[in-house]
């Protein structure tokens, strides 16, 4: 049990995953740090000085939401072009021309008719 554990964990698919995961939540943190911290207070000064943070409707934090909603897009956003990226770079590699085809026995016979009776 404990060979058939270790070799799940030691397929590459898993690591792959793993480490998309770390990254992606080192990614989430730089994210939002520059949605907090950069992004809104200027948005922020920019509509009259209006900390979103402090945006409350009864006992709905919005300003909160708010934040949350910019973080989602500009994550999304990033991701869409992580993954237009990586879509652009495998139709590159598919589109490279391959060498031609061999000609057929057929066409090999059929060239050297014709250059005989070319002669």
């Amino acid at each position: 049990m404990l060979k058939e554990f270790k070799e799940f964990a030691i397929k590459g698919n898993m690591i792959d995953m793993a480490v998309g995961i770390v990254i992606g939540a080192a990614f989430g943190a730089i994210i939002g740090s520059l949605v907090d911290d950069i992004i809104m207070p200027i948005v922020g000064l920019l509509i009259g000085g209006v900390d979103f943070s402090t945006i409350v409707l009864g006992p709905l934090n919005i300003g909160l939401f708010i934040n949350a909603i910019v973080k989602f897009v500009i994550i999304a956003f990033a991701l869409f072009m992580v993954v237009k990226g990586i879509n652009s770079m495998k139709r590159k590699e598919e589109a490279k021309p391959s060498a031609p085809p061999k000609p057929s026995n057929e066409e090999v016979l059929l060239t050297e008719i014709r250059d005989l009776l070319k002669k």
